[in-house]
């Protein structure tokens, strides 16, 4: 009996600490392995960052293993501190060896109500990957422009899509924004990567021939759906594309870091359209990083045609077949659009009340 009690009393005493030490390597879990990444995907040569992960990761776990219990989570805040430092310290640039498509920054300048806008891109594809990049300058007249319009494009994921948005002003001009990581040659897409500062962002100023008939005629598997802002006032719109010039010319001045939560398609779209919503619109709703879900939540509030049932609404506004039949046509913009909910016909200017 007496040996079965010390034994008892052994093991409560060597489990209790097994288990605390559990407990704290599950509590800073999160930290450290957004440490171990933050790491791995830095800007430095690759070499580095690997020696860096590793060498944060083992330090982490060597303060849970063996640090004194009452330490493990000052200690832990302190290695730590080698990830945060390492991650604050990594610069955007706009001098990469960027891939054609994104090698040249649109930028912008307003005097009165003429914009020149410069390095609006045009590229002709011949396949998704086969392309000849162009990049234009044009000139828009602000008191011309009356129509702002969404584009979402699922690409089988449905709970989120890309989002870019689309200014039409009454001489038949579009001008198109696509919110994108600005990647270098050889580079891939990855939105896990895009949670690590490992890529810039860019704001790509785009002919809807280029931006949409990208993902309609060459991409395969997208759904591109375009709807009209029916209740967008014409100082709103305005207020919203000048917003996008500065935006333009501040990232040409200044570089900034994508993410793909805090800084992406819809969420850079949404941070400049609130500013200029009506009121009522414009606060912050979860399909703003489910933006799949982004039509319902504007269907619901009204900034949608609501003339037709919702599902009716998003049927009529895919575009794909339409994008292809118009394929490299001068007026590709205005064929995309006929039969669009909300649009009033070509003809008519496609003017707002």
């Amino acid at each position: 009996m007496q040996r079965f009690s010390l034994t008892s009393e052994f093991r409560r005493k060597t489990g209790r600490p097994l288990l605390c030490r559990l407990g704290l390597f599950i509590l800073f879990l999160p930290a450290g392995l957004w440490g171990v990444f933050a790491l791995y995907y830095g800007s430095w040569p690759n070499g580095l960052c690997v020696a860096l992960a590793a060498l944060y990761g083992a330090a982490h776990l060597a303060v849970i293993l063996f640090a004194a219990l009452r330490r493990v989570a000052l200690g832990c805040i302190a290695v730590f501190l080698l990830p945060l430092l390492a991650f604050q310290l990594m610069r955007p640039s706009n001098e990469r060896a960027w891939q054609p498509d994104v090698a040249q920054q649109p930028y912008a300048e307003i005097a009165g109500d003429q914009v020149t806008v410069h390095n609006v891109r045009n590229c002709t594809y011949h396949s998704e990957t086969n392309f000849t990049a162009a990049f234009e300058t044009r000139r828009y007249d602000l008191a011309k422009l009356h129509t702002a319009d969404i584009f979402l494009v699922d690409w089988g994921l449905h709970k989120v899509a890309h989002t870019m948005l689309s200014f039409g002003f009454e001489d038949g001009q579009y001008l198109c924004f696509s919110i994108e990581t600005r990647k270098k040659i050889g580079e891939n897409y990855s939105a896990f990567k895009g949670l690590f500062r490992q890529y810039e962002v860019i704001f790509i100023a785009g002919d809807e021939r280029d931006l949409v008939g990208l993902r309609t005629n060459f991409r395969q598997g997208e759904t591109v759906r375009l709807y009209r802002m029916v209740k967008a006032p014409p100082q709103s719109v305005r207020g919203v594309f000048v917003d996008y010039m500065n935006r333009i010319n501040s990232l040409k001045r200044k570089p900034e870091w994508y993410n793909a939560v805090t800084e992406n398609c819809m969420v850079g779209f949404f941070q400049i359209a609130r500013q200029h919503a009506v009121k009522g619109r414009g606060r912050w709703h979860w399909s703003v990083i489910l933006n799949g879900y982004a039509d319902r939540h504007a269907y619901e509030n009204g900034a949608l045609d609501t003339t037709l049932p919702f599902g009716e609404l998003r049927e009529r506004s895919i575009v794909n077949a339409r994008a292809r039949a118009a394929g490299d046509s001068p007026a590709f913009s205005s064929l995309i659009r006929e039969g669009v909910p909300g649009i009033v016909p070509a003809t008519q200017k496609e003017l707002q009340p």
